[in-house]
């Protein structure tokens, strides 16, 4: 048996700065003491947590398809504990410094596929018991939704790490010129708002905000995600965390399939529109500073352009929450 870390080393290993309101609340407690209880062993790595977590997903699965009530609450519970693995294995990963990309891309694929058949089989499993083929259009929704958080969350930060090159790039060897803020250095607006920011040699240098006009437009949502904060809950309070959590778990656990299902569908297309159109006005801003930089409109939109196109090039990169071994 390997050394025993004490459940507070733990969640400052493991914690994130900021995670979904359903991990804060209904994971977090759980998945670090059994990270405490099994941490010490050996073969359980990972991976090993990622591959029960999957295997427990198609017995969700077979459960949902049943389509009785009994059967639903059995599938929403081992949803939630395969879910509840899902997290330890990237806090093992993090705490033993085990991670690796192979790991990456085994959550990443095995997390979609958990979503897909527990999906299929819930959807398919009220339609039997129904005949309401509104639970076989819900099936296609929700894998859809699914598939779309997971792209568009790549292509954004594609595009805003392309933002962030060009801005600097067009900069040059200007050491007095402005410093790229995005919205990770914009949790604290304060530093953004006077104008100026310390850079990396300890130089206070004019501020490039991008997300600056949506802030303004959106002022009272920042102070609701400040407040968030301070319980480690991020502002994408419907995430696709809560997404999956209300289809496979409050709509079993409640016999209101169709009614989460839906709920939950629309809670999730409402915050991704509003990443986009939060990009969206980022890419304004970003248009405007490399104009004023020295670029023309049309260079810049020219940039913009060209960056969208070589984003398609780097499809090897995840989004997954951890990097197992």
């Amino acid at each position: 048996m390997a050394q025993r870390f004490t459940l507070d080393e733990i969640r400052t290993r493991t914690y994130k700065d900021r995670d979904a309101w359903w991990t804060v609340w209904l994971v977090d407690p759980l998945a670090s003491r059994l990270v405490w209880l099994v941490a010490p062993v050996k073969w359980i790595t990972p991976n090993v947590l990622t591959m029960g977590a999957f295997l427990l997903g198609f017995v969700a699965a077979y459960c949902f398809v049943q389509g009785d009530y009994p059967w639903l609450v059995a599938g929403a519970v081992v949803f939630h504990i395969s879910f509840v693995l899902d997290c330890m294995d990237g806090k093992i990963a993090r705490l033993k410094g085990t991670g690796s990309v192979f790991g990456a891309w085994l959550d990443y694929v095995f997390d979609r596929l958990r979503v897909v058949t527990c999906a299929v089989a819930l959807m398919v499993g009220q339609y039997a018991k129904t005949d309401n083929y509104a639970y076989l259009w819900l099936a296609g929704v929700v894998v859809f939704l699914d598939m779309f958080r997971y792209l568009n969350a790549l292509q954004m930060g594609k595009v805003k790490r392309d933002m962030r090159t060009r801005l600097e790039s067009a900069r040059g060897e200007d050491s007095s010129g402005p410093v790229f803020v995005d919205e990770t250095s914009a949790e604290h607006p304060a530093g953004a708002a006077a104008g100026t920011a310390v850079d990396g040699n300890g130089e206070e240098r004019p501020v490039v905000d991008i997300y600056g006009d949506f802030r303004t437009k959106f002022s009272p949502l920042f102070k609701v995600r400040d407040m968030l904060g301070r319980q480690r809950i991020r502002a994408h309070v419907f995430s696709g965390i809560e997404f999956q959590m209300f289809v496979f778990i409050l709509g079993p656990l409640t016999n209101q399939v169709m009614f989460f299902a839906i709920l939950s569908a629309a809670g999730l297309a409402a915050f991704e529109l509003l990443l986009i159109y939060k990009l969206y006005n980022a890419t304004k801003v970003y248009t405007r500073e490399l104009a004023k930089i020295g670029s023309s409109e049309a260079e810049a939109e020219a940039l913009a352009a060209g960056s969208a196109q070589g984003a398609d090039e780097d499809d090897d990169e995840f989004t997954s929450q951890r990097i197992s071994a």
